[in-house]
């Protein structure tokens, strides 16, 4: 009796682990890797991967379970808007700063862990750079801070 309770709970298991598997997006099950383009903001260097399009936005940090002191990720959008950030299956604390066109940062924010709160631009924003929470102030980085080396529109 206690082998097949064994073999039973073994199943179960499997199928749980098979189902669990199946019902979280394809991005999830593998990280995709981005490219990395060196950002500059005064005397910092970042290390930035490179979000482009609508799929590459939209997995972002998700289900990543650290980043590097000064690794973080850029967002390009195509057009300048009061774009939103969440961080639905988003494991670490971010700040995020929403940046213009002319890569002058707008505001910053800072977001809990997997959370649905929404974190929008204090105006027209061409990009959003998501780096570890705390890291902004940390460097005395605020609005009006111009960041160099952001991607081509």
């Amino acid at each position: 009796m206690r082998k097949i309770r064994a073999t039973y709970l073994a199943a179960a298991t499997a199928c749980i682990a098979i189902l669990a598997a199946a019902t979280l997006p394809a991005a999830a099950q593998e990280i995709q890797q981005l490219p990395v383009t060196p950002l500059n903001i005064g005397i910092h260097v970042i290390k930035a991967e490179v979000a482009r399009s609508e799929e590459q936005r939209e997995q972002g940090l998700m289900f990543r379970k650290k980043m590097g002191a000064n690794e973080g990720m850029v967002f390009v959008f195509e057009t300048p808007a009061g774009i939103c950030m969440w961080m639905k299956n988003t494991l670490i604390p971010l700040s995020v700063a929403f940046i213009d066109a002319k890569g002058a940062i707008l505001n910053v924010e800072e977001m809990k862990a997997q959370t649905l709160d929404s974190h929008c631009a204090q105006g027209a924003a061409s990009y959003a750079l998501e780096m570890n929470k705390g890291w902004f102030k940390d460097k005395n980085i605020k609005p009006g801070t111009v960041i160099q080396g952001l991607p081509q529109l």
